[in-house]
């Protein structure tokens, strides 16, 4: 009885040590104003099917990178590093093409907004995947899949109540917001370009 006890508590424990760096990983709470500037102008039914695809393809994406993703990136020769880069440069453009053709007008609203940039690189990125496998090998596989499927389940409800936010700031105060939501991407991208590129200078130091 005391054994099952020690293990439901050392459960629990490593749940909770693997679930905190990656809800600091996913900052649900830094990403809802560049959420909010990418669904400006969308209708409700079809945020909410954007919203689901997003934290859809987030799991799988987290899964799947958990099962094959060091074997992927060894057999292509391709390092975290490299990862960063890519999802700095991607999320780079979306932001400059936010800013220079943020007008509904001009938005284009795709089918897959939900897969990228929403599901990949927003709340599934870099840091995301790389915490995924650290933590796999701290806590063990249980601790680490459920606690980011309980981080995805608070993606989800915040992403869902995002609108009542609208609601107080307008849609002027929306326009605005999402000027500075698409710099602050911008700067994201930014930072994960430099932090890719620093990691990639570790790792030459390292070689030599």
């Amino acid at each position: 009885m005391k054994e099952l006890q020690i293990l439901h508590i050392e459960h629990w424990h490593n749940f909770l040590l693997a679930f905190i760096p990656l809800f600091v990983a996913i900052d649900v709470l830094g990403i809802i104003p560049i959420f909010m500037s990418l669904m400006e102008g969308v209708e409700k039914p079809q945020k909410k099917k954007f919203i689901n695809q997003s934290v859809i393809t987030a799991l799988s994406v987290s899964i799947g990178f958990l099962a094959i993703g060091k074997f992927v990136f060894s057999v292509l020769g391709v390092e975290i590093y490299d990862f960063k880069m890519a999802g700095g440069l991607l999320l780079l453009v979306f932001a400059i093409n936010d800013l220079l053709f943020g007008e509904k007008g001009k938005r284009t609203i795709t089918a897959t907004m939900g897969v990228v940039p929403l599901g990949i690189p927003l709340v599934v990125g870099p840091a995301v995947l790389t915490t995924i496998i650290v933590t796999v090998d701290t806590y063990g596989y249980i601790p680490t899949i459920s606690s980011l499927v309980v981080n995805l389940i608070v993606v989800w409800i915040i992403f869902l109540k995002s609108h009542y936010i609208y609601r107080v700031m307008g849609e002027g105060g929306s326009k605005a917001f999402a000027k500075v939501a698409a710099l602050l991407l911008a700067a994201i991208a930014v930072m994960m370009i430099r932090r890719g590129f620093m990691d990639m200078i570790l790792f030459m130091k390292k070689s030599l």
